[in-house]
């Protein structure tokens, strides 16, 4: 079982950011043909990039939404999700190939998706969960008075370059 952290934790990265959603919706239950070899392809793809730490994923958690199945990845930069991707010696490819390839069997028997997101700031907030999210492939640490208030976490949470948590202006005081 997973370490539950009572207090109030929060995530601290510094660099690029990137968050990748991913999924997949069984649209005609019956095929399951065709939508069980989308579902099972992802595992190979997570495990080949979990192992490699120069991939660039930094971590992901996998989800149940309303229309089926996703996966919330977070890389450290866009140019390492877009090379994973193009990467013809690594899983994602054939695994693509042979989607398209079945799809056309029965257009429409299941859907995938993806959103991309570069992230210029971040901010969050976790009590009484494990490490999890973007806590839990970035830094994991304890919120402080400082960032007691979700505003001053966003006004401190920058990702990217632009500086480290508290640098520059505009930084909300937590309220007393």
């Amino acid at each position: 079982m997973a370490k539950i952290f009572p207090g109030r934790m929060t995530h601290h990265h510094e660099g690029e950011l990137v968050v990748f959603h991913i999924g997949m919706r069984i649209n005609k239950v019956w095929r399951s043909d065709l939508w069980i070899p989308v579902l099972n392809a992802m595992t190979p793809m997570l495990t080949e990039l979990s192992k490699d730490p120069d991939s660039g994923m930094l971590g992901f958690d996998l989800l149940i939404g309303r229309n089926g199945p996703y996966v919330v990845q977070y890389w450290s930069s866009i140019e390492k999700l877009y090379d994973y991707a193009s990467n013809r010696d690594a899983a994602h490819r054939p695994a693509w190939s042979a989607f398209n390839a079945r799809a056309r069997k029965a257009p429409g028997a299941v859907g995938i998706w993806h959103e991309t997101f570069h992230v210029q700031r971040a901010e969050s907030m976790y009590v009484g969960m494990p490490r999890f999210g973007l806590a839990g492939a970035t830094e994991h640490l304890p919120v402080t008075s400082r960032g007691d208030r979700a505003r001053a976490r966003y006004a401190e949470g920058r990702t990217g370059t632009t500086g480290a948590p508290g640098a520059g202006a505009g930084a909300t005081p937590p309220r007393p």
